[in-house]
């Protein structure tokens, strides 16, 4: 009995929009169109599809929802890395039509260049996690609001304690010479302020006792200088840790290692590169400039870093020892011992 053919599909997506191309084997176009970014529209076209399809979409904003409307339904879907797309990017004529016939045509080839696209329940998790740190970010601006106000009234204060309730409390009522407009905004920032860190505090505690963190966070905190949000942020962009083959491959993932450009056989390192998951980097780099406190073989590497060049070299050198600290941690699901990460 013979095996039915595989038809290809190429999805460019947008926000309100979806363009499509549906090929044959052989190359032939059997189906171009657009259709609407909406459920109800995926279910009506995904129906009208010859069986059984393959399909591969540009990794946007967009397009977590419709992989997992649409990967149900399809015999296999690939997401494709946007910066690797040069078909597309170096086209000289381009537009939504011709974008979703070339990702239909580097499937059908099998040359799409795929981008990991994490479990369902860990990306929902991740998005929790990076709202967090969205709050964080809010309670640190409103903080320096607050501050600013009192500067700008001439109020002195005590930096250490002015964010503390009781402190805060007995400012007010020495604010006499402060306009009203101003002590408004003081008391408005301040329930702002309450309010944010209780929700930040509610979303870390319910990301803490999600069974599907709990044990994996506590080994990870095992490492030296590793606290609760490194391990989170760990555990939740890096996902499947088994799809790192090795620690330059997490390095690189996390923007811990400069650009490489070589012809003619003349190489030249670049800065850090770009390329890279910018949450994970930034946590692991604030990290880093506190772990050779906690670990002495972390302050270590930091010395012998910082004896070659500076103190930033030396903070990455210690960044990305705790790369390989958390990828062995992660992989033997066993607490941290130095010997463990031993080559």
């Amino acid at each position: 009995m013979s095996t039915p053919s595989l038809y290809y599909v190429g999805l460019d997506v947008h926000k309100k929009t979806i363009s499509f191309c549906v090929q044959d084997r052989v190359g032939d176009i059997l189906q171009e169109g657009r259709i609407p970014s909406t459920r109800s529209a995926l279910d009506v076209w995904s129906r009208q599809l010859p069986q059984p399809w393959s399909g591969v979409l540009e990794a946007t904003l967009f397009t977590g929802w419709i992989y997992d409307y649409l990967e149900p339904r399809a015999a296999s879907l690939k997401v494709a890395h946007p910066a690797r797309l040069q078909a597309i990017v170096a086209a000289k004529k381009k537009n939504d039509r011709l974008d979703a016939r070339t990702l239909t045509d580097l499937l059908r080839c099998r040359l799409v260049p795929e981008v990991h696209l994490m479990a369902q329940p860990l990306r929902q998790l991740r998005t929790v996690l990076r709202y967090r740190n969205l709050l964080v970010n809010q309670t640190t601006r409103l903080k320096n609001k607050i501050a600013g106000l009192l500067m700008e009234s001439g109020t002195p204060y005590n930096a250490s304690r002015l964010h503390g309730k009781r402190y805060f409390q007995q400012l007010l009522t020495q604010l006499d010479h402060v306009p009203d407009s101003v002590l408004e905004l003081l008391i408005l920032s301040r329930q702002s302020l309450e309010y944010l860190s209780g929700l930040e505090r509610r979303i870390l505690r319910g990301l803490l006792q999600h069974p599907a963190l709990a044990r994996r966070v506590e080994l990870l905190r095992s490492i030296p200088a590793v606290g609760t949000i490194a391990a989170l942020t760990w555990a939740l962009e890096i996902g499947d840790v088994q799809r790192f083959s090795s620690v330059a491959q997490a390095v690189s993932y996390c923007g811990l290692c400069s650009a490489q450009h070589e012809s003619g056989g003349k190489s030249r390192r670049g800065p850090i590169s770009k390329q890279r998951n910018q949450h994970l980097q930034h946590v692991l780099v604030e990290v880093a400039k506190l772990a050779p406190r906690h670990s002495p073989a972390l302050r270590q590497v930091y010395e012998t870093e910082k004896q070659r060049g500076d103190y930033n070299r030396a903070t990455l050198a210690v960044a990305r020892k705790l790369v390989a600290y958390l990828l062995a941690v992660d992989r033997r699901q066993t607490p941290f011992t130095v010997e463990s990460t031993a080559p």
